[in-house]
């Protein structure tokens, strides 16, 4: 536990929170849940076209949510940083990919393993030397290229859907410039729904649920583990938290504590193999519209993070309900929302990407990333990170400073550091 950062602590949170409350991070939070529960049509359509049986994704949606809200609870909380909490999109198409084969109770004990490496590495300390290794603008280069499709998404519906786009992407600037006291993204949030209300879009098909996740009982198998447990644990590792403390960094938050975010991971990933869920780990895009600038004043973001916990944790039962409700939305209202939200972070994850040292590195990574390549089943995000560093230390050795590895390794190991 000694390798974990310390923060603020959870005896005040709740007295913190309603004190940090303010209209520009609830607006950021519930536009971030928005997207994470938007999220779960990803899942969905995974599973189908697995061939996984719909009461199953509808389960694993639902622990998704639900698991994952809790996390998100505390983890923001006790740090005081926009840390918001939620599963591996990687991570989750490989799950449905091999249930078919393996089974699912043992993609849920590979599950369990990749977790325990997850924990393993937090707790040890490693995270914080692995993440001193990858260079920020290699980092932010993967974080631009992974972003960049939210952006393109953003202005995609221009082509098929002209006047409500204008509309909202409009109403987003206009509010701006010309309502300084309200959010940008509550103004848009109303306008789309105006608009989806005046054009008489279709609410029939919307229908309540109720459902709560359900324990299983993983088992364990080698096939499992090689196929996708180890795959995930470098997903989570190597993917998921560099991405997330990357997003944190690149706002100014340079205290990100990376080694406890990984051992949170590993534990929510352990609890998860026992709900059919596949993951918990930081959420990348969520991060990123938590911890921008429309999010409010920068000591105040992490509210944003903890209000989609609550939105997670209040919608996980009820989400039969929440994905009719988004399935009757056209699709242009969350690529647009969700493309506003991360306009600054994508503009900040460009500049430092490309305005400093490792740029071959970080050119490359940024185009593997945007690739949306898959080598050995494991996604393009990682590959970002892995080549991009392999590549600079190719080419632009010099720009790599060891000398703070070599004082921690000197710190952690003094015996085999005498000088």
């Amino acid at each position: 536990m000694k390798h974990l950062e310390k923060g603020v602590g959870l005896a005040t949170a709740p007295r913190d929170f309603l004190r940090d409350l303010n209209v520009d991070n609830l607006s950021a939070g519930v536009v971030a849940g928005i997207f994470g529960l938007s999220a779960g049509v990803i899942h969905i359509s995974a599973g189908t076209a697995a061939g996984l049986p719909q009461e199953f994704t509808l389960l694993w949606v639902i622990s998704y949510l639900f698991i994952n809200g809790l996390f998100g609870l505390f983890l923001p909380a006790y740090y005081r940083l926009p840390l918001p909490v939620a599963n591996s999109i990687p991570g989750a198409l490989l799950f449905a990919a091999i249930i078919p084969v393996v089974g699912l109770n043992e993609a849920l004990g590979a599950t369990l393993m990749a977790g325990a490496i997850s924990l393993v590495i937090g707790l040890a300390g490693w995270m914080s030397l692995i993440m001193r290794l990858i260079p920020m603008p290699i980092v932010m280069g993967m974080v631009a290229g992974v972003l960049l499709k939210f952006g393109t998404n953003m202005v995609a519906p221009l082509g098929s859907a002209l006047l409500p786009a204008t509309i909202m992407i409009l109403s987003f600037f206009f509010a701006a410039r010309y309502l300084r006291r309200v959010p940008p993204l509550v103004i848009t949030l109303v306008v789309g729904i105006a608009y989806m209300a005046l054009s008489g879009a279709d609410f029939s098909s919307v229908a309540f649920s109720f459902k709560m996740p359900e324990f299983i009982m993983p088992a364990f198998s080698l096939q499992a583990f090689l196929a996708y447990g180890l795959p995930l644990a470098l997903i989570l590792v190597g993917m998921e938290t560099p991405a997330g403390v990357g997003l944190v960094k690149g706002m100014g938050y340079q205290e990100a504590p990376a080694n406890a975010i990984t051992t949170v991971g590993g534990i929510g990933t352990m609890i998860s193999a026992f709900f059919n869920l596949h993951s918990t780990c930081i959420a990348a895009p969520m991060t990123g519209i938590c911890s921008s600038p429309e999010a409010g004043t920068h000591d105040k973001r992490w509210v944003a993070a903890v209000i989609v916990g609550i939105i997670f944790v209040v919608a996980a039962p009820f989400y039969g309900f929440v994905f009719s409700l988004i399935e009757a939305m056209p699709s242009y209202f969350i690529a647009i929302i969700a493309g506003l939200a991360l306009l600054r972070v994508i503009s900040s994850a460009m500049h430092i990407t490309f305005s400093g040292k490792h740029e071959v590195g970080a050119m490359f990574s940024f185009l593997i990333a945007v690739s949306g390549i898959q080598i050995f089943g494991i996604g393009a995000s990682f590959w970002a990170l892995v080549l991009g560093v392999g590549l600079s230390m190719l080419v632009e050795f010099r720009d790599f400073d060891f000398s703070e590895e070599r004082a921690a390794l000197r710190k952690r190991f003094p015996a085999n550091h005498p000088g």
